[in-house]
């Protein structure tokens, strides 16, 4: 005797992504705040594509990103070989208002020697965070940010 069991699988699509929510914030226990950092992250003193210089910038491939508030490390990744980087984060016991307030912010963990020995070995890329787009349904509200400038402290 055989038994064979097909079950269909479950796809959380979330922030427009092609669909509905799922039911995702009813799963999570009522209303669930999603905060979604994206960005990239270049190989420079300001993190970004300079504009006043004729070299190309490249990525900062493989650096570690940390988000902090009020001092403390909330959530964590690393850029890939782009210099891209997405840090999900759901549960956050805060606001928009109060995450954008508190001195919530990116820090690349990362020394700028690590893409480019030129670069300063002292101190570390800081950015703060700024509100892009906000989605809400079936109990979530998502949150889009992404980085102010990026600058160079310490």
């Amino acid at each position: 005797m055989c038994l064979i069991v097909v079950s269909p699988i479950a796809n959380a699509q979330l922030g427009g992504l092609g669909g509905g929510l799922g039911g995702l914030g009813m799963l999570l226990g009522g209303l669930t705040n999603i905060f979604n950092i994206q960005g990239l992250l270049m190989c420079s003193v300001t993190g970004t594509v300079s504009t006043n210089n004729a070299t190309a910038v490249p990525p900062f491939p493989n650096a570690g990103i940390v988000f902090q508030c009020t001092g403390q490390n909330v959530s964590s990744t690393t850029t890939n070989a782009n210099g891209v980087f997405s840090i999900p984060t759901i549960g956050l016991p805060f606001s928009p208002s109060t995450l954008l307030s508190s001195g919530c912010r990116l820090v690349v963990t990362t020394p700028l020697t690590a893409c480019n020995v030129s670069l300063p070995a002292a101190g570390l890329l800081m950015a703060p965070l700024s509100l892009v787009g906000t989605a809400a349904g079936d109990g979530l509200n998502i949150f889009s940010l992404v980085p102010g400038a990026f600058g160079l402290v310490g």
